[in-house]
């Protein structure tokens, strides 16, 4: 969430700003500014009175002590006056104080200054690309027809169970997505990071505190019954664990990882693109947060941007690293690197993992800060990341380790699963 006091003396450049992420904010910001000055008006106004009140409270004891208790009797019935106005100013400031935040919060955040302009995800830019795209035999198939033909993903039975979009893994299928999972876990822990096994339901202010109400509830699985979502990612959970905290400034950088199905409605998926594994309703995914002093996120989002490339390397997959544009960067976001690797069968480049630097827009709602050296409260930033993703990745393994003898498991998951190959 912008702060009010950024968009009160920076108005012109938030403007601007959110303008590269293709949002019009001159509206909402002129009506946060009018409610801004009629809520501060109307707060001199209550301190005043407050002030007033307490000032006749103290002269209303001198006068009792004096003995003069008609005239304290007359500042009673001033004071009983002030404190029916105040009330009504107290409400009046509470009602401007909601209706200021109603705005505040569906303002996106505002864009690093690094993000190119753009509207599309074809204006992303590609920064770094590495790897070799992989020579596959004659008869190759696309990820869908080979996990069919060795048996380790049912999509079909998924849909009998539930609907489209959640398969079912069964014998190796299922252990190469536990390997998987482990693997990145072990790798996480290896680098730092604290695990850490979050519920998968979340409430209202969980879901507030890192952006996705009100801005993505149409996306959300609801528990309607008992006003709970299904997660969309780890990231909410284990991110609202530090809602309403102040941690140490020695503290930095509080680094943890999560491995948790995540669940996601994509309305409005359909065609060639959602086949098989490319777009799911629910998936594994293991994810990667840090909270960070606002002077080391930006080095902190490199720092996690290499240790995501780092995993993709040593599964040997190509891949590309893309700075998205504003027009496709997340509502939260303040700078976004998709990382995307290349299906040789499928012909397409599938991305695996967003790896972000949402500043302090997510602890400003959330309340998450930290003391400095002066012993002041400030925002902490927030970082995360998809160390990985399952779905494309496996999808990817599936299609450009396929040979005529089956699917090769890299050399670093075998320890994992037990098996060199699925034949």
């Amino acid at each position: 969430m912008i702060s009010i006091q950024k968009i009160r003396e920076q108005k012109d450049f938030v403007i601007e700003r959110l303008a590269v992420k293709n949002f019009d904010a001159t509206a909402i910001v002129n009506q946060v500014l009018e409610i801004d000055e009629a809520r501060r008006a109307t707060q001199k106004e209550l301190d005043a009175l407050l002030n007033e009140a307490n000032q006749i409270a103290k002269q209303v004891g001198e006068l009792m002590k004096g003995g003069k208790k008609a005239e304290a009797e007359d500042l009673k019935n001033k004071s009983s006056a002030l404190k029916e106005t105040s009330k009504h100013l107290g409400e009046r400031l509470a009602e401007a104080e909601k209706q200021q935040q109603d705005l505040i919060v569906r303002l996106p955040n505002i864009p690093y200054e690094k993000v190119p302009r753009g509207k599309t995800p074809e204006e992303n830019e590609n920064i770094h690309e590495e790897g070799t795209t992989p020579v596959l035999y004659a008869d190759a198939k696309p990820h869908w027809e080979l996990t069919s033909k060795y048996d380790i993903i049912d999509f079909e039975l998924g849909v009998k169970l539930t609907g489209a979009g959640f398969p079912v893994y069964k014998g190796k299928g299922a252990k190469l997505q536990r390997s998987l999972i482990n693997y990145f876990l072990d790798k996480a822990t290896a680098h730092g990071y604290k695990e850490i096994q979050p519920p998968i339901l979340i409430n209202e202010d969980s879901g507030f505190g890192t952006g996705q109400l009100p801005d993505k509830e149409g996306q959300m699985y609801h528990v309607g019954l008992d006003n709970l979502f299904l997660i969309p990612t780890a990231e909410v959970p284990v991110t609202n664990i530090y809602r309403d905290v102040i941690v140490k400034e020695s503290d930095f950088p509080i680094k943890m990882c999560a491995y948790t199905p995540c669940f996601r409605r994509e309305a409005g998926s359909y065609g060639k693109d959602v086949r098989g594994l490319n777009r799911l309703h629910q998936f594994d995914k293991v994810e990667i947060v840090q909270l960070q002093h606002p002077d080391k996120s930006y080095e902190t989002l490199e720092g996690m941007k290499e240790y995501v490339a780092s995993l993709l390397r040593s599964l040997g997959l190509q891949f590309r690293i893309l700075r998205l544009c504003g027009g496709d960067m997340s509502f939260a976001s303040a700078l976004t690197y998709d990382f995307e690797v290349y299906s040789a069968a499928q012909k397409k480049w599938l991305e695996v993992s967003s790896v972000s630097n949402f500043e302090s827009f997510q602890s400003n709602r959330m309340k998450l800060r930290y003391k400095d050296a002066a012993g002041k409260n400030q925002l902490a930033h927030t970082l995360n990341g998809s160390a990985l993703a399952l779905p494309r990745i496996v999808a990817a393994l599936l299609e450009n380790f396929q040979t005529e003898e089956g699917i090769i498991i890299p050399e670093v998951l075998r320890s994992y699963t037990g098996f060199d190959i699925i034949g």
